[in-house]
């Protein structure tokens, strides 16, 4: 729910540290040039990560995405659903954080159909005028129908890679737009994704006959739903009907409201809030170890 509600608290954020979009734009571009050049990330037992992009052939065209493992070994896959910002910098970094604790790891551009990656280089680039334009015929051509097309081929991509481990199921996580992504996933492929993450994700509970919260019993998988505060605030049924629908559906889920706001997750987010944003990469982590 990128939208002027949300902006509103990001604005407001900005304010406590005394900072304006313009500053903090600057910041998150200096901060992710560090991370890009701080050396390579050590997976669990020392190894390092091997990372490249790859491309996709999807029944829509050919995906751009940006795949990362362990070096050594063969893991669980997961699909990384980015928010609607687009996969960029930010995105490769929480890739290779989630690679290191022994994951294949495929970050996605979802707008392959319109622009390789990245779209845009960081979060306050979407939060402009011209930004906004410039996403909004993009995000329109990702309705429920072409992400499930588009969840079958990464899937597929998965499962043949030497990397991936296919005798355990396969992982979903998706941020902002990227989090009803994953539950779509999760039906598009029930015999093999077996748990989603939906961090701040937008659009889960709608009136549409095909809202996420009425698949979920299409679905074989575990879930977390991590909402933020301020999408609670203005959806505050949103959490029982999630829970609700979870248990007619007879699939695991956690539902949590964060004390923290939409987009608390994403460092180049103003909103973002590294307390909750551990916490929840935490409940992550649980959700995913039982892949």
């Amino acid at each position: 729910m990128c939208d002027e509600f949300t902006a509103q608290a990001e604005d407001a954020h900005l304010a406590r540290r005394h900072m304006n979009r313009r500053e903090f734009a600057a910041l998150s571009a200096a901060g992710m040039a560090l991370v890009g050049c701080s050396g390579g990330v050590k997976a669990d037992g020392g190894s390092d990560v091997s990372e490249k992009m790859v491309s996709i052939t999807t029944a829509d065209g050919v995906c751009d995405a940006f795949f990362v493992h362990p070096a050594k070994g063969t893991h669980p896959g997961i699909v990384m659903w980015p928010d609607i910002a687009g996969l960029r910098d930010v995105f490769k970094v929480m890739a290779r954080s989630l690679a290191a604790e022994g994951y294949a790891v495929l970050a996605v551009n979802q707008y392959y159909r319109s622009s390789p990656a990245p779209v845009m280089d960081s979060f306050s680039e979407y939060r402009t005028p011209e930004g906004q334009e410039k996403i909004k015929p993009m995000r329109e051509q990702l309705d429920p129908e072409a992400i499930t097309r588009d969840s079958k081929a990464f899937v597929a991509f998965l499962d043949q890679q030497e990397e991936v481990d296919k005798q355990q199921g396969i992982g979903s996580n998706g941020y902002c737009m990227g989090g009803p992504f994953t539950v779509r996933a999760a039906a598009a492929v029930p015999s093999r994704v077996k748990a989603a993450a939906s961090l701040h994700g937008a659009g889960l509970v709608t009136d549409a006959p095909d809202s996420p919260h009425r698949i979920l019993d299409q679905t074989q998988a575990s879930f977390l739903f991590a909402i933020a505060r301020n999408d609670d605030e203005r959806q505050p049924e949103q959490k029982a009907e999630l829970r609700k629908a979870a248990q007619a559906a007879g699939r695991p889920a956690e539902v949590e409201v964060f004390a923290a706001d939409h987009g608390w997750c994403v460092p180049d987010s103003p909103a973002y809030d590294p307390n909750a944003a551990d916490k929840a990469w935490q409940e992550m982590l649980a959700l995913f170890s039982g892949l």
